[in-house]
């Protein structure tokens, strides 16, 4: 019963073979309807040439002096971004205030907990709170 079984499996894995060839064959002759040959570029030499517009300069302009303003400058990386809102709260921030302010996933969040841990810039207080070290 187990020969014939294998046999008929055998059988059946020739024939869906040659199938998926067929398949592969329409699929090609599909590909060459849609998509027609290029022309010869001998044809492209033949067509008339574009002139190009000049390129204008523009005055650079000066730039003006700024302000001195008691705004702080926004950090650079993700990192600093999660350690400036850690450092502002006195009790800790949770992982799901930090995803909520900053607008990151979870993932991303435990791993910049995670590197912030390891250069001792912040401490955990307890399940997913964080202070600054």
């Amino acid at each position: 019963m187990t020969k014939k079984l294998k046999k008929d499996l055998q059988a059946m894995s020739k024939a869906l073979n040659e199938l998926v060839q067929k398949v592969e064959k329409m699929q090609q002759q599909i590909d060459k309807k849609t998509h027609p040959a290029k022309k010869p570029k001998a044809q492209a030499a033949k067509a008339k040439a574009v002139k190009k517009a000049p390129i204008k300069k523009v005055a650079a302009k000066k730039a003006a002096p700024k302000k001195a303003t008691s705004k702080k400058v926004a950090p650079a990386t993700t990192a600093d971004t999660v350690l400036a809102i850690i450092k502002r709260s006195k009790k800790g921030v949770g992982t799901a205030a930090l995803m909520e302010k900053t607008g990151y996933n979870q993932k991303k969040i435990y791993n910049l907990v995670y590197k912030l841990r390891k250069q001792g810039k912040i401490k955990s207080v307890g399940n997913g709170v964080y202070l600054k070290a």
